[in-house]
């Protein structure tokens, strides 16, 4: 489990010039290109940006703005934006974003990537981990960041990011892709969902949840919820899931069942499945297990309750259970989640 970068850097914040100026702060570059998408360009500075350490309140990232020279860039509103940093600070980044663009030119048509791009892509940190918000991902995939890796772009770009990229294994249907040092998200909101899954991953779930009250989002969508649901919202004349939701997650420690869950909205098990899928993307089941593992490690990092009993409170019952399912799910042991996000902010 990759940590962001706490120690003091000599180097940033230090040197004449340097773009980045708050030592012992991950270092974030987001890369934006003519024809970015505001609201993608904005993603990364308002997740980032929100998150502080518990303690005494210090900004845990800088995030800057960079272009392939500084100065105006076009957006696909009818505004530009002026950025002050060239492709210098990709050189300075742990973190490098790049949001969606419209005016990708032969990144997305050919697959190719022309000379100025790949001279900035060449500037990359060696070491620094890439993401990609939406259609953003074309770039890294023109130069070859995402060969043999598995990747994910907006849905109505997927059958032609494969076609284009065919040694990519691309996933049409997920929020978002974590691969290591190399990250991708479907469209729009689920870049939302990739940078607090990052909050988390560097910092914890209880940063990551600070992060979400403070810019009213959703605390944490897995990455393999599908990215597009044909009805994502209920008609109005239907009845929803959420009080069965909500009546679910004050008693996540109770063997929970379906035909409970269905009789709280007075529906059939068939009716309240298809219904539940229709506006969670998940099953009742998987979305059960992703909440009581959300409870889990929200317990390991704030509390010094017992594997066993944490397992219990989180409705897994025994500790045996708890260690498959967060093994699953993270890639740890409980004792070895505890052990980084209780120490890592």
């Amino acid at each position: 489990m990759q940590q962001a970068r706490n120690q003091e850097d000599p180097v940033a914040g230090r040197a004449a010039g340097a773009v980045f100026r708050h030592p012992g702060r991950h270092r974030i570059a987001v890369f934006t290109l003519d024809g970015v998408i505001p609201f993608e360009l904005g993603i990364p500075l308002r997740i980032f940006g929100a998150a502080v350490h518990p303690d005494d309140g210090r900004p845990l990232y800088e995030v800057v703005t960079c272009g392939l020279r500084p100065g105006a860039v076009r957006t696909d509103a009818d505004f530009s934006i002026v950025v002050e940093h060239g492709p210098e600070a990709l050189a300075e980044a742990d973190t490098v974003v790049v949001p969606a663009s419209y005016e990708l030119g032969p990144v997305y048509t050919e697959g190719s990537l022309p000379a100025p791009l790949a001279a900035a892509v060449a500037a990359f940190r060696p070491g620094a981990r890439v993401v990609s918000i939406c259609t953003g991902s074309f770039l890294l995939a023109a130069a070859g960041l995402l060969d043999g890796r598995p990747a994910t772009t907006h849905w109505t770009s997927a059958d032609h990011f494969q076609r284009l990229f065919p040694r990519i294994r691309v996933d049409p249907d997920v929020l978002y892709v974590d691969d290591g040092d190399v990250l991708t998200s479907a469209g729009v909101a689920a870049g939302i969902d990739l940078c607090l899954h990052i909050v988390r991953r560097d910092f914890g779930a209880a940063v990551a949840n600070a992060v979400s009250r403070r810019t009213v989002v959703p605390p944490h969508r897995e990455g393999g919820q599908a990215q597009y649901i044909r009805r994502p919202l209920p008609e109005p004349r239907l009845v929803s899931t959420q009080r069965a939701r909500a009546w679910a997650l004050d008693r996540l420690d109770q063997p929970l069942t379906l035909r409970q869950l269905a009789e709280r909205e007075a529906m059939s098990v068939r009716t309240f499945t298809r219904r539940f899928r229709e506006e969670v993307g998940l099953s009742p089941g998987q979305w059960l297990t992703q909440q009581r593992i959300e409870l889990a490690r929200r317990l390991l990092e704030s509390t010094g309750l017992s594997v066993d009993q944490i397992a219990h409170q989180a409705g897994f019952g025994t500790g045996a259970s708890l260690r498959q399912h967060l093994q699953v799910a993270l890639g740890v042991s409980p004792s070895a989640y505890r052990r980084t996000f209780r120490t890592s902010a």
